[in-house]
């Protein structure tokens, strides 16, 4: 169990390191950097998504035989269904878009960004809970590595996440104190939405292919309506893909080495 609450932290230390850029980087990020930061982030959440997720859920439900994909699509599509809700349920705001998403609200513009990476790091949470549930109850086939190097990354992708929150924040007139802490915060709903889902997927392991598709859908999700759009903005540019690129191949090459 230790190693599992320790895992669990992984990513938000990630969050927590990353928002304190606002106290060594100057007030704003340039676009390139963000857009290198966000395609990167972009590849990881891509690749944890099929190796770390799809592809176990697919291997549980072999006994399906020629149905062993019906849980993975069945729970990708809940997966994405869930955070369309939460997208037009909670007010919230991007950074490259001026106008706010959700019901209206008259949220400063400030807790609407904090609001909107919020929403973002759930799915990264209950992805590293769920492989960690399976560790824990022995379904699955999910090892140590397997759930280790899922942890890694995702805390690898939430550092440079953390620098995209706080950075913004200051400059649109937080204090550093105050951009940290909301950078920081920001990411404290990964281990909360992850612990929950360990107890989930324990009380209901048979779900396990479901909640592991889940989790893939609802970070695909956030990569197409949100990050993808944020590392393509502006002028043209390959910074973002090439980004991407490395952020895919090595959460891939973590999910191989480690698994």
């Amino acid at each position: 169990m230790k190693t599992a609450v320790f895992g669990l932290l992984i990513p938000f230390f990630g969050t927590l390191l990353g928002a304190a850029c606002v106290f060594f980087l100057k007030d704003h990020l340039k676009i390139n950097l963000q857009r290198a930061l966000t395609g990167f982030a972009a590849g990881v959440m891509v690749a944890a998504s099929v190796w770390s997720l799809l592809v176990p859920a697919i291997e549980q439900s072999e006994s399906l035989e020629r149905l062993a994909f019906l849980p993975a699509f069945l729970g990708f599509w809940l997966g994405i269904g869930f955070l369309l809700l939460l997208d037009h349920v909670i007010p919230h705001l991007h950074m490259i878009i001026d106008q706010p998403e959700g019901p209206k609200s008259r949220l400063s513009r400030t807790v609407m960004m904090f609001l909107a990476v919020t929403l973002h790091n759930i799915p990264e949470g209950m992805a590293v809970g769920v492989v960690y549930a399976g560790l824990l109850n022995g379904s699955g086939r999910i090892s140590a590595g397997d759930a280790l190097a899922l942890a890694l990354g995702i805390a690898i992708q939430n550092f440079p996440e953390g620098a995209i929150v706080s950075m913004p924040l200051y400059a649109e007139g937080s204090s550093k104190q105050k951009a940290f802490w909301l950078g920081v915060l920001s990411g404290a709903v990964e281990p909360v939405f992850g612990f929950l889902t360990v107890i989930v997927a324990g009380l209901v392991v048979p779900a396990m292919p479901y909640l592991l598709s889940f989790a893939a859908g609802a970070m695909l999700y956030v990569v197409v309506e949100e990050l993808i759009p944020e590392m393509s903005v502006g002028e043209h540019s390959n910074t973002g893909v090439v980004s991407f690129a490395v952020g895919f191949s090595l959460m891939m090459a973590l999910d191989v080495a480690l698994g």
